[in-house]
């Protein structure tokens, strides 16, 4: 069994905010994939299906964000599942607006969801970084997280949201390198390969060379004086 967790925080206030794109992205999953109804468990909100061959669990914690750990430390010890079956889908300032990275275990880089998920099972779990960029100034960071995605965001924001959701078997099944395929194919595709041909212009046309007179010899220059 696998656990994918999706960071944000409960409520209507919140569900646009750029801090909730982890939410996002387990919704998506549930909604695409025909996964059960949501159902209030472990301190958070749970729905349940399957990837492929793996059973997975979608948890939303709704501790607020900085108590994530609470709610996914109960779906741990109830479901019995490894920190290494365990993907966290949070929000990342370090990466570009519509950017996914995958890692595994490592510092939580001062992102206080999974500040609290270290605290209750360590640091061994994966994660999903989703882009969502940087405001420019620390200072400015919390207005900025807790602030709807702008309308010119859409676009590529539901992009990457059905690109997890194409990619989401193959996350559970481990392969990492085809979900982050999966998910440049919806917000990288490739350019068509039947290119237009560019019209070939014709080249200048090569100018022409007046031949020099032939030169007359003195004979004939002699015939045509007593012409």
């Amino acid at each position: 069994m696998k656990l994918f967790v999706g960071l944000g925080n409960p409520g209507a206030k919140y569900a646009g905010n750029r801090h909730n794109i982890g939410f996002m992205a387990v919704d998506r999953i549930a909604e695409d994939h025909g996964f059960s109804p949501w159902r209030r468990g472990y301190q958070g909100l749970v729905s349940e299906g399957r990837l492929g061959s793996e059973k997975v669990v979608l948890l939303k914690p709704e501790t607020f964000m900085n108590l994530s750990g609470q709610s996914v430390r109960a779906a741990v010890d109830f479901f019995k599942i490894e920190l290494s079956d365990i993907t966290v889908f949070h929000d990342e300032l370090d990466l570009a607006p519509g950017k996914c990275r995958v890692k595994q275990g490592g510092g939580h880089a001062g992102h206080n969801g999974l500040r609290s998920i270290h605290a209750h099972l360590g640091e061994a779990y994966g994660r999903v970084r989703l882009g969502i960029g940087h405001p420019g100034h620390k200072d400015a960071v919390a207005a900025y997280v807790l602030h709807d995605f702008a309308k010119a965001d859409q676009d590529w924001l539901d992009d990457l949201l059905r690109g997890i959701s194409d990619g989401a078997q193959a996350l559970a099944e481990g392969d990492g390198a085809r979900f982050m395929n999966a998910v440049a194919l919806r917000v990288a595709p490739p350019r068509s390969s039947a290119s237009v041909e560019k019209p070939v212009k014709p080249a200048p046309a090569a100018a022409v060379k007046a031949e020099p007179p032939a030169e007359i010899c003195p004979l004939a220059r002699l015939k045509d004086f007593f012409r």
